[in-house]
């Protein structure tokens, strides 16, 4: 396949994409509305295209793309799943759509209705007494809990002294990093040989600095946590606050209720579980959840109801403040909430079984080729290994690149970190069996291919646009701007 040619190297002098109309106002000069400091001293080096040639270059990179709507993408962790049409639409609508964000509260009562109705549904589900819809993304809700523990422990001299906080060698690896933001520190706790959680090692750090466990359910190898309760009991035992990182809450929604097992705080990743779409760095949402003795730390604004109306509630004097600008990402929680009354209790646990199911019949269907890290029933995703394949010379990665060549977008590859040569593999509730036995067939294919022909797995990818990339080199010297041949930035507009 040729390659795209860049918009920059489509650009013709003196061919303009839109030809606008002379003033029919008196002008005036620019100079007169912005300060000097604020002029650019020449025109941007905009590339000059026809309009034609630009529709065409950028659908034309459009259908280059592996996304939702034409692959299955099936991304361990990071849960790439189809999101229905119609929460698009219901978001659409016109008064949600049209919604300033400065409206004033008694002049957005619907949108304040569908807040607070969303933040009650998350609590129920989670097994929690309060909500707060205000964290940006999966790693902020992170923090945003790790802060409403600070505060907690902060109202006792005892509890301003507890600066750690424990999680298990296969969290998610943002959980150090926002442990690191809230002012803790972080210690790492082994896993036993099924992925779990080692209670005997954990009791070892069981102390009176412990401010919380941060533990993910089901885990990021796919396993739930069969000793949760005891987990819970142990680290309240010594003081401490169970979070729960929510990321996989789509293999359990509707069948088990965190709180119930003893969490005290959680996160849930909305793009994971309840529909908002996922990448592209596009808006995201992070709630947390929290049991009642951790509600009064909630951000502010809170979204509360005065009788028949619903106003935004600021005054709490132990609140940690405002994590973002808004209350929510009022777009985000408008396709939550179609999505959350279009299904139902029943079809949230209709969804997570599908999850479940679809995670293990690829487990069924590749185990004996791909061996399983843990050969138990999984959960939202199966974690298996391409250790066996070296010895031909081939890695996780050469397979993941081959998969490419077959219209599959790779599953997530390395990680857990705790698994050697990991494959995890997310096939989410949405796919069809049809799809998920192209995608084994594809596998079992590169595997016979890994022992008959490892070169065809070291060239793939061979049918897309692009060839296989230097990784190490794009990370460390990245090419962020065009530059010319001679290597020079594009030069301005005369």
């Amino acid at each position: 396949m040729a390659p795209t040619p860049l918009i920059f190297e489509m650009s013709r002098p003196g061919r303009p994409g839109v030809r606008l109309p002379g003033l029919d106002v008196p002008s005036r000069p620019v100079e007169s509305l912005l300060a000097g400091a604020a002029l650019r001293r020449a025109p941007p080096a905009l590339p000059e295209v026809g309009e034609l040639e630009v529709v065409r270059h950028y659908t034309r990179l459009s259908q280059l793309n592996f996304s939702i709507d034409t692959n299955f993408y099936p991304l361990g962790s990071c849960t790439m799943k189809y999101n229905p049409r119609v929460n698009e639409k219901s978001a659409a609508l016109p008064g949600f759509a049209r919604l300033h964000p400065q409206t004033p509260p008694e002049a957005s009562q619907g949108a304040l209705e569908l807040l607070w109705q969303t933040e009650r549904i998350l609590a129920a589900i989670a097994g929690m007494d309060a909500c707060s819809l205000q964290p940006a993304a999966g790693a902020h809700g992170e923090m945003t809990g790790l802060m409403v523990v600070r505060a907690f422990h902060s109202e006792t001299p005892q509890g301003r002294k507890r600066r750690l906080v424990l999680a298990p060698d296969s969290a998610h690896g943002t959980n150090p990093a926002s442990c690191t933001l809230g002012g803790f520190a972080y210690k790492e706790i082994k896993s036993n040989r099924h992925g779990l959680v080692d209670l005997a090692e954990l009791k070892k750090h069981l102390r009176d600095e412990v401010a919380c466990l941060m533990i993910t359910n089901p885990n990021t190898v796919g396993q739930f946590e069969e000793s949760i309760e005891e987990i819970a009991a142990l680290v309240h035992g010594c003081g401490g606050q169970v979070y729960m990182d929510g990321a996989n809450m789509n293999a359990i929604v509707g069948a088990a209720r965190p709180g119930d097992f003893g969490v005290d705080v959680m996160h849930l990743n909305v793009h994971k579980t309840f529909s908002q779409p996922h990448g592209g760095g596009g808006p995201g949402a992070g709630p947390i959840a929290v049991k009642k003795h951790l509600e009064p730390y909630l951000p502010v604004p809170v979204v509360a109801r005065r009788g028949d109306s619903f106003v935004l509630d600021s005054a709490r004097p132990k609140s940690i403040g405002r994590v973002r600008c808004f209350a929510a990402h009022f777009g985000v929680y408008a396709r939550v909430y179609a999505y959350l009354r279009s299904l139902g209790p029943e079809g949230l646990r209709r969804l997570s079984q599908h999850a479940v199911l679809n995670a293990n019949y690829i487990a069924a269907r590749l185990k004996d080729t791909y061996p399983l890290a843990y050969d138990r029933p999984c959960y939202h995703e199966c974690v298996l290994t391409g250790e066996r394949f070296k010895k031909y010379g081939v890695r996780t990665m050469d397979i993941a690149k081959r998969l490419i060549d077959h219209g599959f977008h790779p599953p997530t590859v390395y990680f857990p970190l705790i698994v050697h040569e990991a494959i995890m593999i997310e096939p989410t509730e949405t796919e069809s069996r049809e799809t998920l036995d192209a995608f084994c067939d594809a596998m079992l294919a590169i595997a016979a291919e890994a022992k008959a022909a490892p070169e065809k797995l070291h060239a793939a990818p061979t049918t897309r646009s692009v060839g296989r990339f230097d990784e190490v080199t794009a990370a460390r010297e990245p090419r962020l701007r065009w530059r010319s041949h001679d290597g020079h930035p594009p030069a301005p507009h005369p």
